[in-house]
């Protein structure tokens, strides 16, 4: 018999009574280090002082209003990102789903408008993930995800992520422009060499195109920086965010340079829920604490710390662990053939870390950003200890 709770997930055996910091505690006392932030959401980890309080006292206040009306805290919200990034514009959603099929959108609208109707096409990259609707799993592309929702959605050309000569010869007249993450995190925490991010800007300025980031995963100070585009020294003409920005409280986002955003007039996108006076509270707690004087800076030094005991667990454990990639409090480790990531996960939960499995056989760690060396260092132990029983010579001898 199907339980009440429709069975989309296997989920693992554990529920969670409360947070505090980095840590989840079960309603049995069990306490764990987590290393996964609800895939790479808690920013500034669980029971922030800063956005509980913030939270009550908005919604005691009022939660909802529609957009039928002004919503003070969005106008707020939107003006700090745009102060504190490339763009000109934003549009509040709630999930990043959401934020890029509103992404989609404005480049297709921003041609159309132009006088080019037919560009609607996106370059797109093999291991991308954009999300779980009809035009998103299209512009992900992965045939797993595809299977059984009747033909793909029109209008996504997907070349193999980093090779520059496969996106030249993917253009066409009907190309409007290019789609990536900066790092790919469900594809394997797959980072984009910071000069074919640059290369990217410089062939959407050739050939008129816009350049689309998703920094759903990879945004709100997980790299380090703010946004993950910034180590390239780039803009992109429209990103789309969300996880992180609202800490937990769901909230997602469209930023847009003004030649975007200028064509999404009234009538052309919506949202019942997007931007209302509670999630947009959130927005602005957790911009007041990432945005404080130093909290990047100490983001950087930490991951760096962390970066250093990844790598030590590969160093030790060749036989589970070939190496660790990513960049800032978004790092995978990648597994030995001979060692599931399913199996690492569930070790690493066993000894009291959780972490997220993705793609390529690669453990994913992204904790909140307010982790302190002490807790990267446990972290690592946890996880040093879990690698100890996964090694197959251990295993061999354990099972003769």
């Amino acid at each position: 018999m199907i339980p009440a709770l429709m069975p989309t997930y296997n989920r693992a055996d554990l529920a969670f009574e409360r947070g505090e910091g980095a840590w989840l505690y079960t309603a049995d006392g069990r306490r764990f280090l987590d290393f996964g932030s609800g895939i790479a959401t808690t920013s500034i980890g669980h029971a922030h002082p800063h956005l509980v309080k913030t939270i009550q006292e908005q919604a005691a206040k009022v939660m909802h209003v529609s957009n039928l009306y002004r919503v003070p805290q969005a106008e707020q919200l939107a003006a700090r990102h745009v102060a504190a990034s490339f763009a000109d514009s934003v549009f509040f959603c709630n999930s990043g789903a959401e934020a890029n099929e509103g992404m989609i959108k404005a480049v297709r609208k921003y041609h159309a408008e132009n006088g080019h109707p037919e560009k609607f096409h996106m370059i797109c990259f093999e291991g991308a993930f954009h999300g779980r609707t009809l035009a998103t799993l299209s512009a992900t592309g992965n045939e797993k995800y595809l299977a059984g929702f009747g033909p793909p959605v029109q209008g996504f050309d997907h070349v193999p992520f980093g090779n520059m000569n496969a996106v030249r010869d993917a253009i066409g007249p009907q190309t409007a422009g290019i789609m990536i993450e900066p790092i790919q995190g469900e594809g394997g925490v797959r980072p984009a060499d910071l000069r074919f991010l640059r290369e990217l800007r410089a062939v959407c300025d050739e050939f008129g195109l816009l350049l689309a980031l998703d920094e759903v995963q990879t945004g709100m100070g997980r790299s380090g920086k703010l946004w993950a585009h910034e180590w390239a020294g780039i803009e992109p003409d429209v990103m789309s965010a969300a996880k992180g920005i609202g800490g937990g409280f769901p909230l997602g986002a469209i930023l847009a340079k003004e030649h975007v955003a200028k064509y999404l007039k009234p009538g052309t996108h919506g949202t019942t829920y997007g931007g209302n006076p509670l999630a947009c509270s959130a927005g602005n707690a957790v911009l007041d604490v990432v945005l404080a004087p130093g909290f990047l800076d100490q983001v950087d030094r930490v991951a760096r710390h962390l970066w250093k005991g990844m790598a030590s667990i590969a160093d030790k454990h060749p036989t589970v662990a070939s190496g660790v990639r990513g960049a800032g409090m978004l790092i995978g480790l990648q597994l030995t053939p001979e060692v599931l990531n399913t199996d690492l996960q569930a070790a690493a939960a066993a000894e009291g870390l959780l972490t997220v499995a993705a793609g390529q056989n690669v453990l994913r760690v992204a904790p909140p950003l307010i982790i302190t060396e002490a807790e990267a260092d446990a972290a690592v132990e946890m996880l040093e200890r879990a690698a100890r029983r996964l090694t197959p010579a251990r295993a061999k001898e354990a099972a003769k």
